[in-house]
């Protein structure tokens, strides 16, 4: 008897060409679209993954595979979890990633949920990953993709562990983004040349400074932007319109160019300082989450402290039960609270958590 998958399926190249290889590797496949967020303006940008067209381009590939299609309605589930938590993080001077979010709670947690109520035998996503069993250590683990540019472990290391051996990612062997759009084009998928999808879903203008301010209850404070120093150099608008790192749109003028070294919540204060001082060896992690057993402190790993970051090597030591001290071995630049520090073992992610304040 065929295992059967519940495919998610954004209506893009990659969950579509998933369809396909789950089919030719025998699976009987289901293919499902959650519908997570609703915007006010129907024109939403083409390729968004929560747009109706998303939902219209994924049944019109499952038509075509003759496999059936659902659409999940977790739009309460989202807003709680992700668009909530998003808005509360720039609330409290962070910055959040979403789609790590989406992950933990949506597409590995209630979607797993879905699957067992439709009988199915695993979940399985476009991301570009792997999921392996380690035989010597007893263990499914999450790894690498082959496609190294396209790698999405950063985003996955949230995801509950005992959901490992029930997931299937199906682009995980291969190397190159073209390569699964030619599958898609010998397959006459009309998705084949859809551009992916960049921005934040729920705000698909990426206008997200517009989408706080009309969603927080309070109209954001100003304050002052001071120098590390303390000395004042001018007024800020609220602090979600800054994270760390930033260089443009500060309104100052300084004999050196200056950047976001911190905000200061508790004082609502930006505070600047020159590119050196943006550098830091150490950061603390919490919210912690990790998909290998046994895990022996201190260790040694290598870090990303964001997505597009290298990874860097550090020691992580346990500060108490729900904190870990990162100790990087060469200072990393823009270390950004809200932020995910992911943890790796060669191609294997160990877990990761989100960074304090400081």
């Amino acid at each position: 008897m065929k295992k059967r998958v519940l495919l998610g399926m954004s209506g893009g190249v990659d969950s579509s060409v998933s369809a396909i290889l789950l089919q030719e590797a025998g699976y009987d496949v289901i293919g499902a679209t959650m519908r997570l967020w609703e915007s006010d303006n129907e024109e939403e940008q083409e390729g968004g993954c929560c747009s109706f067209s998303a939902v219209y381009d994924a049944k019109r590939v499952c038509d075509k595979l003759g496999i059936p299609h659902y659409t999940i309605n977790f739009k309460d589930q989202f807003k709680k979890c992700v668009v909530n938590d998003f808005i509360n993080c720039y609330k409290n001077a962070k910055t959040p990633n979403p789609c790590i979010e989406c992950n933990k709670h949506i597409k590995f947690n209630l979607f797993m949920k879905k699957a067992e109520e439709l009988s199915c035998d695993y979940i399985a996503t476009g991301h570009y990953a792997k999921v392996e069993y380690l035989e010597d250590k007893k263990e499914y683990v999450l790894k690498k993709s082959n496609a190294v540019k396209k790698d999405q472990t950063y985003f996955l290391y949230s995801i509950p562990k005992e959901v490992l051996s029930k997931v299937i990612f199906p682009l995980s062997n291969y190397e190159d983004k073209g390569e699964i759009r030619q599958i898609a084009k010998e397959h006459e998928l009309l998705i084949a040349q859809k551009p992916d999808s960049q921005e934040v879903c729920f705000i698909p203008d990426n206008n997200y400074i517009e989408f706080l301010k009309e969603n927080l209850e309070k109209e954001p404070k100003k304050g002052d932007i001071i120098l590390t120093d303390g000395t004042i150099l001018g007024k800020h608008n609220g602090l979600i319109n800054y994270t760390v790192g930033q260089r443009k749109g500060l309104k100052i003028s300084y004999k050196t160019p200056l950047y976001v070294i911190k905000l200061d919540k508790e004082k609502n204060q930006v505070i600047v300082g020159e590119e050196k001082e943006l550098y830091s060896n150490v950061l603390y992690a919490e919210e912690l989450n990790f998909l290998v057993n046994n895990i022996e402190y201190p260790l040694e790993v290598n870090a990303k402290i964001r997505y597009r970051a290298k990874e860097a090597k550090a020691i992580i030591e346990k500060e108490n039960n729900e904190t870990i001290k990162v100790t990087f071995v060469e200072p990393q630049r823009a270390i950004t609270p809200g932020q995910s520090v992911v943890f790796y073992k060669d191609d294997i992610v160990i877990g990761g958590g989100k960074i304090k304040n400081l």
